[in-house]
């Protein structure tokens, strides 16, 4: 694996990148077309480099096709790569998909700074969106017991994953996050057991009747980030 060394400077291409700061102080970063591979070097090299008064930041991403393992992922759950990548990672949780159609939400906070623990942050997490969702009408928006990411319940009670969570603490900061199904090429979830469970179905935004593009949602749960983590 290629050494990463660590900069206070993320060097993205201005073809891929939009950095802001925000009223707030969190810097809010648009990644587009990027590699999760290359997202999660940078990762690393922020997390490495940031210090006591490193602001926070809120990475906006839409990656290439790509299968991704956690920490402690059994590569079982992989049934079929084919072609996409598969990419082992340093964040938790099992094994999902990445791509195109998809909104990644990678929040990168010191929560020592926060002051909040980490299941409260992954329950605010969640709570952002199923807020946002339902201000899009989706009323069915819902947790599983035990299981982080959020599921939509559909008439007959069956659930249907929506959003995966995974995160990486390390020296009290965050860095991966979640993954949003706006309109994504779900056929993809078959090659996979997602999130290490066999037979659990995934849906995206745009199969349950809402339609909102990458950009609309990026800025829209940006903003709400912001709001929720102001300090």
């Amino acid at each position: 694996m290629t050494s990463i060394e660590p900069s206070p400077a993320i060097p993205w291409s201005s073809s891929c990148s939009k950095a802001q700061r925000t009223a707030r102080n969190m810097i809010r970063r648009h990644l587009l077309q990027t590699s999760y591979a290359h997202v999660s070097q940078e990762m690393l090299a922020f997390s490495l480099a940031r210090d006591a008064d490193t602001p926070d930041e809120l990475w906006l991403i839409e990656c290439d096709p790509v299968i991704t393992l956690g920490l402690a992922a059994d590569p079982r759950h992989i049934l079929r790569a084919g072609d996409i990548p598969v990419l082992q990672t340093d964040r938790g949780g099992e094994v999902t998909y990445h791509g195109p159609g998809q909104l990644l939400v990678f929040p990168l906070l010191d929560l020592r700074r926060q002051g909040r623990m980490v299941r409260e942050t992954v329950r605010l997490y969640e709570q952002i969106v199923i807020d946002w969702v339902a201000s899009l009408g989706m009323s069915t928006a819902c947790r599983w017991q035990g299981e982080p990411g959020l599921y939509h319940r559909g008439v007959d009670g069956v659930l249907e994953k929506f959003a995966a969570l995974g995160l990486r603490i390390r020296k009290g900061c965050t860095t991966h996050g979640l993954a949003i199904n706006l309109d994504t090429d779900l056929l993809a979830f078959e090659r996979i057991n997602p999130c290490g469970h066999a037979g659990l179905g995934v849906t995206d935004l745009a199969t349950l009747g809402m339609n909102v593009n990458w950009q609309t949602a990026a800025d829209a749960l940006g903003d709400r980030f912001d709001e929720a983590f102001q300090r």
